[in-house]
């Protein structure tokens, strides 16, 4: 347990989701994308839905979990058009290690080196029953530096939080666009959805249920660390965290 007796997975959750996802729409990510033929959004879901392979817009929709169809089958038919889809994964995870190198620099190597063994054994650990975009993703070619390995790191860890709470979400009861547009109502239009679907009253409940299935699911990679590696996790986020804030 962290001090605040919150699982570590639960304790740097929030961070590890900005943290992964830092390089998404960062400047010079979008300039890497422009050199490629790729808008800002197709390379998002290229580059991040490539790690699949050359799939159908049905199987990006399902990992990714919260777009609306429609919108996926444009983006993503649109995208592979111009880039084989295994080529853009690794080009926009490079530029998640380039970032990381760039933005996490100042960064003790000590602090990042305890991290990336911390997040390294979670990642093994984990089981990918059921956890497609994280078992893909977790199989691309990491940097070999410790400020890009530790971003690369961290998205895997997102990856693996958000499929695995995907997985809850369903198993409370909501559908996929439930969750998205009660947590997000001002990017209903945004995700490709015309109007938000009706929500049950016990919707928060849910949600809540949904965060414990999370750690239930995650609890398995996170439950081989140590007392000083879940400590070194933590500190590692925090001063991700940090840096990344400014």
């Amino acid at each position: 347990m962290t001090t605040d007796e919150r699982p570590t997975s639960r304790a740097i959750a929030a961070d590890t989701g900005n943290i992964g996802a830092a390089f998404y729409f960062h400047p010079d990510t979008l300039a890497h994308g422009k050199e490629l033929g790729l808008d800002g959004f197709r390379f998002y879901v290229l580059g991040r839905g490539g790690a699949l392979g050359d799939v159908t817009p049905a199987v990006i929709r399902s990992a990714f979990g919260y777009f609306e169809l429609g919108l996926v089958e444009k983006m993503w038919g649109s995208a592979k058009d111009i880039v084989e889809p295994r080529t853009a994964a690794q080009a926009y995870w490079d530029e998640c290690g380039a970032r990381g190198r760039e933005l996490l620099a100042d960064i003790d190597t000590g602090v990042l080196d305890a991290y990336n063994e911390a997040a390294q054994a979670v990642i093994d650990a984990q089981p990918r029953g059921g956890l497609p975009l994280f078992a893909a993703t977790a199989e691309l070619t990491k940097a070999d530096d410790a400020p890009a390995l530790a971003m690369q790191n961290a998205a895997v860890l997102r990856e693996m939080r958000g499929s695995a709470h995907l997985c809850g979400v369903l198993a409370s009861g909501l559908s996929e666009a439930q969750a998205h547009c009660h947590r997000r109502p001002d990017m209903v239009q945004s995700f490709g959805y015309a109007e938000a679907p009706e929500l049950p009253d016990d919707v928060d409940d849910r949600l809540a249920e949904a965060e414990r299935i999370t750690d239930v699911i995650v609890g398995v990679g996170f439950g081989v660390l140590s007392p000083n590696q879940q400590a070194a996790l933590v500190a590692g986020t925090e001063a991700m965290a940090a840096a990344l804030a400014g």
